[in-house]
């Protein structure tokens, strides 16, 4: 039994994980979107021994164009009982969608309801380009935001200033994410390993943002089956016990994807730390019991942000971290982002972060944390709403 296994039998658990293969974006020319989305549920649901007839619900987040009706449809799901869409803060939500199936089937609401995430920017438009139609336009583009980078520098050049952080413990971030993707099979960087001299001399896209401390953009899509630990009981994998939450900061607005109209004293912070602090007070754990993190890596800033949001350091504490060697896989004391992350594996807004934590309480990454009980999933720092989960080994 693990650290923290749950409240009883209608505790919300993982059962079943899915992934299809990732790609550079545009590099799913052959396969449309919807066909991704249904291709990993489907894994989803044979992982955790699931009939796709039983799932009776869906939750995505990021505007996930991949409606329940339909999925319904392509599915072959008897009823839709739950459908719900994490409003806005982009990559924020990936937690904050697996709350939502969380609640659904802790409540009685449904009883198996997948929680999922597909791209497939090719065909589509590319989320880190600028999109005029949107909320914030108005707000960003006459001070030159164009990009969520450029959005993100801002806050990463407080930061700095703040604190006196230097490149290579930027790098450090960076670095360790690579670093595990050469050992996953599906990661978009395998067979690419990085130096820190790779990293110091890559261009500059904002200041002080560099190529390497920023996010791929990839084709693809994952799934997550959630059900109640009793129904649990009758199928294929070994439960992964999940708490999650998404919350805001008093204040925050929309953040850096936003009007940047923090209060000053918060300006250099994630948005989690109010969210944090309950999260861990329900599961009654603290940070010092987490033995392995996935924290969203949009950019190398967001990570160092998250660890002092979580509780992992202290503020301003991040780069230290790093360059102690804490986030590093096998010998850190949290090793990050084992499957490669955002950075190095693929980016879905972050879900993939989520089912690396599952294989992490299963027993079967391709980076093992050996003898780990407890994870810490996020989603994007910086954002509106932003969420974490915790996992834990049953």
């Amino acid at each position: 039994m693990g650290r923290f296994s749950g409240e009883g039998p209608r505790s919300a658990c993982i059962v079943g994980i899915g992934e299809t293969r990732y790609a550079k974006w545009g590099g799913m020319a052959d396969r449309s979107e919807f066909s991704l989305a249904c291709d990993a549920i489907l894994a989803a649901a044979a992982d955790a021994g699931v009939d796709p007839q039983d799932i009776d619900g869906f939750a995505s987040f990021s505007d996930d164009r991949n409606e329940p009706s339909i999925l319904q449809t392509a599915l072959g799901t008897r009823v839709l009982r739950f459908a719900s869409m994490v409003w806005g803060g982009g990559g924020g939500g990936s937690c904050g969608a697996l709350a939502h199936a969380c609640a659904a089937v802790e409540s009685g609401l449904a009883r198996c309801v997948v929680v999922f995430r597909g791209l497939c920017q090719g065909q589509q438009f590319r989320f880190g380009q600028f999109h005029p139609w949107t909320p914030h336009g108005a707000l960003l583009a006459p001070f030159g935001l164009f990009s969520p980078p450029q959005m993100a520098a801002l806050a990463a050049q407080r930061y700095r200033h703040l604190y006196g952080t230097t490149p290579e413990q930027f790098g450090r971030v960076a670095l360790a994410c690579r670093a595990n993707a050469q050992r996953n099979p599906n990661a978009v960087m395998r067979g690419r390993p990085m130096t820190m001299d790779d990293y110091l001399a890559s261009r500059t896209i904002a200041s002080p943002l560099k190529l390497l401390d920023c996010c791929l953009e990839s084709d693809g899509a994952c799934a997550l089956i959630v059900t109640t630990r009793e129904r649990a009981r009758d199928l294929a994998q070994r439960p992964v016990a999940v708490l999650a939450s998404q919350g805001c900061e008093q204040h925050w607005g929309t953040g850096i994807i936003g009007a940047h109209a923090m209060p000053d004293e918060i300006y250099a912070t994630g948005n989690g730390r109010t969210m944090a602090a309950e999260l861990f007070a329900r599961a009654g754990l603290s940070p010092a019991d987490v033995d392995v993190a996935q924290l969203y890596d949009a950019f190398t800033i967001t990570v160092m942000l998250a660890l002092e949001d979580y509780g992992f350091c202290g503020r301003g504490e991040a780069g230290a971290f790093m360059d102690a060697g804490h986030g590093d896989w096998p010998n850190g004391k949290l090793p990050l982002n084992t499957s490669g992350g955002n950075l190095s594996e693929a980016y879905v807004h972050g879900l993939n972060l989520v089912v690396e934590g599952v294989r992490q309480m299963r027993g079967t990454s391709h980076s093992q944390v050996p003898d780990a009980e407890v994870c810490f999933a996020s989603g994007a720092a910086g954002v509106t709403p932003t969420s974490a989960a915790i996992l834990a080994r049953m």
